[in-house]
């Protein structure tokens, strides 16, 4: 079983997603070799480039002889796989189960990304020790998760460093949370959030969740199986994060938050929102990691200046997204605030 990682040959599974992409981006700028395994190749090509020592391969990560091919003589797996929530039940024990077991072929450590779901609405800091309490399917499922990683090491075949995120955002975060508050930002339009705007909530930008995960994975961590939590930033509401990006962007801050009732009703008719509801205590309350052990052991890990953070971020949106003709054909001009 891998202990220790120096420059190691990597796998990463989800790629093209939020976190996946960060630290396939992260990988990369080490000169790792890296190979990913994506249904929709074009797509990886699309957002990596020709990038040296990247691979990219076509293949489903439920396909377990396409994860176990894809995994030989790699020493560095990532999970990074996720499906919308409605999806969640079906597929999230599976593809685990494939990415475990061609990860424990090759004695590799594998990395996954964790968060705060297994622990309900926690009204303390949560700590890598606290027992799990899930009140939701969906944190039923994450802790099911986490126990189906822990005993595939039990078997000493391979190591987990499971770090655990709060909400993140960053470039290619492209999913319905976030995507719109800079997406708003650039375009001048409201920026939205969920039933509460006004209390505080943490946040990781992705490209330091990405290099701490990694910093974690290379690190001679005690265990074949690590948690550690990274919990990065607690503004001090959403709506003075909201300003913060605004500003940057050129503009006034236009805030638009969705009430806890939008989502029963449309759940009557979108499977997705019918899920995102019972996750709405996320929003209705503070719920934080607490990574004193994190910063304990990577005393010197520094983050990335949260203007400089969000102005790459919107700089990635307005070439992506707006420019590409993914948005509305009537948007503004896009600026970014320089420093």
């Amino acid at each position: 079983m891998t202990t220790h990682l120096s420059t190691p040959s990597c796998l990463v599974l989800g790629a093209t997603g939020a976190i996946g992409y960060a630290l396939t981006k992260e990988l990369l700028s080490r000169k790792f070799a890296v190979t990913v395994l994506a249904r929709d190749p074009a797509k990886a090509r699309r957002l990596f480039g020709p990038a040296e020592g990247l691979e990219i391969l076509k293949g489903d990560a439920l396909s377990a002889p396409e994860v176990l091919a894809a995994a030989q003589g790699k020493q560095l797996v990532v999970h990074a796989v996720n499906y919308p929530y409605h999806q969640w039940e079906q597929y999230m024990k599976p593809v685990t189960q494939n990415i475990l077991d061609a990860a424990s072929a090759e004695g590799a450590t594998l990395l996954f990304p964790g968060n705060v779901y297994a622990y309900g609405n926690a009204t303390q800091p949560i700590r890598e020790t606290d027992a799990p309490h899930p009140t939701t399917q969906k944190g039923r499922l994450r802790l099911q998760l986490e126990q189906q990683l822990e005993a595939a090491t039990q078997a000493g075949a391979l190591r987990v460093v499971n770090v655990r995120l709060p909400d993140f955002w960053g470039p290619n975060v492209t999913n319905a949370g976030f995507a719109p508050i800079f997406e708003g930002a650039l375009q001048k339009k409201a920026m939205p959030w969920l039933v509460n705007a006004d209390i505080p909530h943490q946040l990781a930008y992705t490209p330091d969740a990405a290099r701490f995960m990694v910093e974690a994975a290379l690190a001679p961590l005690p265990g074949a199986y690590t948690v550690l939590n990274y919990a990065s930033q607690t503004v001090p509401s959403m709506r003075h994060w909201f300003h913060q990006v605004a500003q940057v962007a050129g503009g006034a801050a236009q805030v638009r938050v969705y009430p806890k009732v939008l989502f029963r009703v449309l759940g009557w008719f979108q499977p997705v929102m019918r899920e995102l509801e019972e996750m709405l205590y996320l929003f209705e309350h503070t719920v934080v990691l607490d990574d004193s052990l994190r910063r304990q052991q990577f005393p010197h890990f520094r983050e990335t200046d949260p203007e400089e953070a969000i102005r790459t971020t919107l700089a990635w949106f307005a070439e992506n997204r707006l420019k590409s003709g993914k948005q509305a054909q009537n948007s503004r001009p896009i600026q970014i605030a320089t420093a």
